[in-house]
Order: C-alpha cells, then sequence, then structure tokens
C-alpha cells in the first residue's frame, strides 16, 4: 500500500499505517493467500478496534457480504492479472510488460482504496458493534472475522498483526 495525495478517510490513514509495521503486510498477504481473508475487511476490522468498536461473527458476515460484489468483480481479477503478469514469459518486451504490471497494481490499489472509502461511509450512518478497549476489540474482531468465515487463522500471522496493532495504538 502506497500513501496517495488523496489519503483523505481515517481509515485509509490508518490502513496506511498499520500496514506499514513490521511484518503486517506478510501476515495480511499470508492470511489472503492461505485462508481468504478479504485483506480490506481485516484492515477495517482493526480499524474498528482503534476506534473502540467489537463487532459480532454476524455483523462481520453481513459486511462481507456488503462487499463481496465489489471483491469479485474488481480486486480478485486485477490481482490475479498483476500477479499473472510478474515475470510470465510472453511476447511482450519484459520492460513493457513490468510497466504493464506497475499500471495494474495502480489500479488494485485504487480500487481497494475505492472499497476502504465505501466501508468508511458506512460508518457513518452509527457505530458498528459494541463499545470495547482497542487491545480487546482487535482480539474479538480477528476472532469474529475467524467464526463468519468458518476458519481457524494461522496464530503467527495473528499474532503479529495482534502486536503491530498494539504497539501502533499504545496499548
Amino acid at each position: 500500500m502506497n500513501d496517495t495525495p488523496t489519503a483523505t478517510t481515517p481509515f485509509w490513514r490508518f490502513s496506511l499505517k498499520f500496514y506499514g509495521q513490521a511484518g503486517v503486510s506478510d501476515a495480511c498477504i499470508a492470511l489472503q493467500d492461505d485462508c481468504g481473508v478479504d485483506v480490506n475487511l481485516l484492515l477495517f476490522l482493526f480499524w474498528l478496534a482503534s476506534e473502540r468498536q467489537a463487532l459480532t461473527p454476524d455483523e462481520v458476515k453481513k459486511l462481507d457480504a456488503t462487499i463481496k460484489s465489489w471483491r469479485e468483480l474488481t480486486i480478485i481479477p486485477i490481482r490475479d492479472t498483476r500477479r499473472k503478469l510478474k515475470g510470465a514469459k510472453t511476447f511482450v518486451e519484459p520492460a513493457k510488460q513490468e510497466a504493464l504490471r506497475d499500471k495494474v497494481k495502480a489500479v488494485e490499489l485504487e480500487a481497494e482504496k475505492l472499497q476502504q472509502e465505501a466501508l468508511f461511509a458506512f460508518t457513518q450512518s452509527g457505530p458498528l458493534g459494541k463499545p470495547s478497549e482497542p487491545p480487546a476489540a482487535a482480539r474479538a474482531n480477528v476472532a469474529a472475522f475467524e467464526r463468519a468465515m468458518g476458519a481457524s487463522f494461522p496464530k503467527a500471522s495473528v499474532d503479529v498483526l495482534v502486536n503491530a496493532f498494539d504497539g501502533l495504538t499504545g496499548r
């Protein structure tokens, strides 16, 4: 994730800062690739925790259902294209192929930013979940995400994220 001049929502700014913490991007990508986690939703749950909001598995399921069509229409196919372009042997000159891949990456980032803006706008209708202290909310939100997905996330990845969150929020 790179900062852009239009990084306007508090959620986007939080995501940039959190994602930039040591190990966070690797943990997020591992959860995405190994468990099918929507990284933007995961970041949203951590942002909500920073805002003292803990969600239930049903609330996480509703959020996931709300963003699913956007993720499947844009983010997943764009990401797949970007990944397939990396180092692929084609008849296009490698430098030109890489330049195209960079453009695809920028489009992917814009699609993710739009998803985050929509998630942030959703919060403007009122608070989600129940009040909770940030460290407890972060752990509760990850657990709710696991239950919503019917999955068990690797402890090592979760620990990296929770520890980075605790460090970021000063807990």
